[in-house]
Parts: structure tokens; C-alpha cells; sequence
């Protein structure tokens, strides 16, 4: 059952938007989705030691998208441990997968990909970070992590998110 793992720079952006809209939408990837991904997270390779909430600017794209963000979410650091305890680890862009891949034991790098890689006709493309920019690059965020979560609902009903297929299939 894969157990996945969002991953941004400082998860307060992107990485808990795509972990609220995977959480949000596991029902419509089919029969039996909520019991075969019984852990969805987020962290960043960069995150503050110190814990702090979503962007203000992301929880409002995604209350404009129709999804409530859990005020008692916390943001936190990719840590040692979870490369051995998520089947699928996400990075937002390259720089985050490059940060990952050093972090990463050398046998376990097929676990890492792009989160795009899933989404159709964006494969190798990144999400591009709107923590600098105007509000409305939280929105253009979201579109992407929609078409994201989309591509790994596919995925999984397709059977390409077991642990061996994506190794083959984002390689």
C-alpha cells in the first residue's frame, strides 16, 4: 500500500496544498483508495526547526478551490526515517528532488520523483514556487497539483503506483 510523502522547500505552500487536495480527493481514485493510501503527508527538505502553519496565501487559493485547510496543521522537516517509511516521496521541483536524492540512502532513490511526472503531458515539469510572487501564483499552483493528484489517482487505479512500477515508470 503506498504511503506517500509531499515534499516542498519549506512546506508551507505547496507541499500541504498537494497533501489537503490528495487527502480531498482519495475517494474519487476508486473503490478501496482511503485503505490503500493510509498515510498521505507533506514536509520540506528546508523547513523551519520550528513548526508553523500553512501560508495564509495558500489556505485562501485553497478555500477558493472549495477545500478547507486544517488549522491544526503544522509544517515539518524530511527526516532520516522517511525514506523507509513512504513508498512514494514527491518533490515539488528539481531542486527538491536533488536536496532528496542527498538525503536518500542510494537504494532507495526509485521512491523519488517529481510530482508532475504523474500528471499528463507535464511529466519533468516543475511546480513552481508562489511563496515570492503574487497572489494569484497560489492559484496557478493549485491548478497544477489538481492535474497531479488527478495523474496519481489514474495511477493507482491503473496499478502503476506500487513500488516497482513507478521505479520503472518515472525512471
Amino acid at each position: 500500500m503506498p504511503a506517500v510523502l509531499l515534499v516542498c522547500t519549506a512546506n508551507l505552500c505547496r507541499s500541504p496544498l498537494a497533501e489537503l487536495l490528495m487527502k480531498t480527493r482519495l475517494p474519487s481514485f476508486g473503490p478501496g483508495a482511503a485503505q490503500a493510501f493510509s498515510v498521505i503527508e507533506s514536509a520540506g527538505v528546508r523547513a523551519a526547526p520550528r513548526p508553523g502553519p500553512i501560508d495564509a496565501r495558500a489556505a485562501a487559493a485553497a478555500q477558493r478551490a472549495g477545500l478547507s485547510p486544517n488549522k491544526k496543521w503544522r509544517s515539518r522537516r524530511v527526516v532520516a526515517a522517511d525514506f523507509e517509511r513512504f513508498d512514494l516521496i514527491l518533490a515539488m521541483d528539481s531542486e527538491n528532488l536533488r536536496e532528496l536524492k542527498l538525503l536518500c540512502p542510494a537504494a532507495l532513490h526509485p521512491r523519488l520523483h517529481l510530482l508532475l511526472d504523474f500528471a499528463p503531458g507535464l511529466h519533468g515539469q516543475e511546480v513552481p514556487d508562489p511563496y515570492f510572487g503574487p497572489a494569484h501564483g497560489f492559484d496557478h499552483v493549485m491548478g497544477l497539483l489538481s492535474q497531479a493528484v488527478q495523474g496519481l489517482g489514474q495511477a493507482w487505479r491503473e496499478g502503476r503506483l506500487t513500488p516497482e512500477a513507478t521505479a520503472r515508470s518515472c525512471a
